[in-house]
């Protein structure tokens, strides 16, 4: 399966305007923005969220969970605990920048289509 092909309805995702990249539970998915709609109305349950990775919330979640992992991995707040919390914090930065490579740069900004 390619990897700009939308998880919800199986159609190609054209460019970064439609893409919606999501996590839960370890697994990263691409959708179109009305398919993740879809899907967060359809799952609305503890252990099946399914969280945006890109975006603004993505981004905010990524810019503080980077602070609180550069304080806690720099300073010797809560010791060896600290070390362990500083390293789990990193996760969605990983989560981030694996949605940029593997979802995001092959496609480009703009469809063809929808450029003036």
């Amino acid at each position: 399966m390619k990897s700009n092909m939308c998880r919800w309805c199986y159609k190609e995702i054209r460019d970064r305007d439609e893409l919606v990249t999501a996590s839960s539970w370890f697994r990263l998915r691409p959708y179109h923005y009305q398919c993740f709609e879809k899907l967060e109305q359809e799952t609305r349950t503890i252990a099946g969220v399914w969280k945006p990775v890109n975006g603004v919330t993505g981004s905010v979640n990524v810019f503080v969970m980077l602070i609180l992992a550069v304080v806690l991995l720099a300073t010797d707040l809560l010791d060896g605990v600290g070390d362990i919390i500083g390293v789990i914090a990193l996760y969605p930065l990983f989560l981030r920048l694996l949605s940029y490579v593997i979802y995001e740069r092959p496609l480009p900004k703009f469809a063809p289509e929808k450029q003036r």
